[in-house]
């Protein structure tokens, strides 16, 4: 029996199966010892934009502390949440995992802040959105095999990594933008690896917020999905101390929204009865979602991290820096690209004869949402301090 065929015999009939996988957009052999999934996930594993995600802000900056999360750290519990998920709900827990590694490949450096700084930057040349630079990724920008550009990964893990997409952008993206143009859904692992991503990033961001001392305790009580876990573990363990009270409560609110997410989620499935991933796509709406109670609590906490840790004026001095450093990084190197390193300079020009200063933008782009926090600091200096060497 091969790899596939035990792949795909416990999972659901609206599941995402490697025998009705679009396919790759370069033909290649299939693996002998694993799935296609699993090559996807292998790859994005290998590849350096994955790597440079250690070193990449998820809402503080990588040097102001060991233990804060970063891109990496993040995506690794997006893949955690939406692994468990998948498994219950009976569909492709590998390709769950690849998109959920895959999903923020594509950032800049300094998260948000230099996602919207560069943006601002590339407005007259089509903007740029951290969404589509991902796809981008692992389409076009990773150099690693002989025979293709990219990673080259299957159409369901490509359709999972694009999950938003102006109609203007889908129309130049052939069959992946497709959806877009038609208002169809995407598979349910893509779904879930959506929701997976803003289960982790709402929680761990109350944990980061909490040690950097932008938020306490006292200040959470007052949010219904803190307060409820809070009361339950106080009443359980009166003497715990502050760090492992807080572990505590989070693990047990990402336990309530998961389980919340399955049974919903499920019931969802259950009343539309999906017989392939084809009707998945053909639905309404998502079959993937909260109850109407849990999101307006998830929602809730979202807005108080807004106001009270993204808000925050340490925070908006970190990214106020920050958006200095890529609006000056973008405007030296798009004025002369040939203070970018020779490969850079050399896609550049290629980029800029085929599509004049939009091509060129787009390249200068490229080499910047590329980079590290530190790399991106370094850089900077390199080109407007006068003590540091080049």
């Amino acid at each position: 029996m091969t790899t596939e065929h035990v792949d795909s015999a416990a999972l659901a009939p609206y599941a995402a199966r490697e025998e009705s996988s679009r396919g790759r957009r370069f033909p290649e052999s299939k693996p002998q010892f694993r799935t296609e999934f699993q090559r996807d996930r292998d790859r994005i594993i290998h590849s350096n934009a994955f790597r440079r995600l250690v070193y990449k802000t998820q809402v503080f900056v990588n040097h102001e502390g060991d233990l804060y999360r970063t891109r990496i750290t993040h995506s690794i519990e997006v893949a955690q949440i939406g692994r468990s998920v998948a498994s219950a709900l009976g569909v492709n827990e590998t390709l769950t995992e690849a998109i959920s590694l895959a999903h923020d490949l594509g950032h800049t450096p300094f998260g948000h802040a230099g996602q919207d700084a560069l943006n601002e930057c590339m407005r007259p040349y089509g903007g740029f959105e951290h969404n589509l630079q991902s796809l981008r990724v692992v389409d076009e920008l990773e150099e690693r095999y002989a025979a293709f550009p990219g990673l080259n990964l299957t159409f369901e893990c490509r359709e999972g990594i694009l999950k938003h997409c102006s109609v203007r952008h889908a129309q130049r993206l052939g069959d992946i933008g497709e959806r877009f143009l038609r208002r169809q859904q995407p598979g349910l692992e893509a779904q879930i690896a959506n929701l997976a991503d803003e289960i982790a990033y709402n929680n761990h961001d109350v944990d980061d917020g909490i040690r950097a001392g932008l938020i306490d305790l006292t200040q959470l009580n007052d949010m219904r999905l803190f307060r409820r876990q809070y009361d339950t573990v106080i009443a359980e363990y009166p003497q715990l101390g502050e760090r492992r009270l807080v572990h505590e409560v989070i693990r047990r609110m990402i336990n309530h929204i998961v389980v919340d997410l399955i049974r919903t989620s499920q019931a969802r499935i259950d009343e539309a009865r999906p017989a392939s991933i084809e009707d998945v796509r053909l639905q309404s709406r998502s079959l993937i979602a909260l109850s109407d109670v849990t999101l307006e609590e998830h929602r809730e906490l979202m807005q108080f991290l807004r106001e009270r840790v993204y808000r925050h004026y340490k925070v908006l001095r970190m990214t106020t820096k920050a958006r200095r450093v890529i609006e000056a990084l973008f405007s030296a190197f798009l004025s002369n690209t040939e203070l970018m390193p020779p490969e850079h300079h050399e896609l550049a020009a290629r980029a800029e004869a085929a599509l004049g200063t939009e091509g060129r933008a787009r390249a200068v782009a490229d080499y910047i949402a590329g980079m590290t926090d530190r790399y991106a600091i370094l850089e900077h200096e390199r080109l407007y301090d006068p003590a540091e060497r080049t």
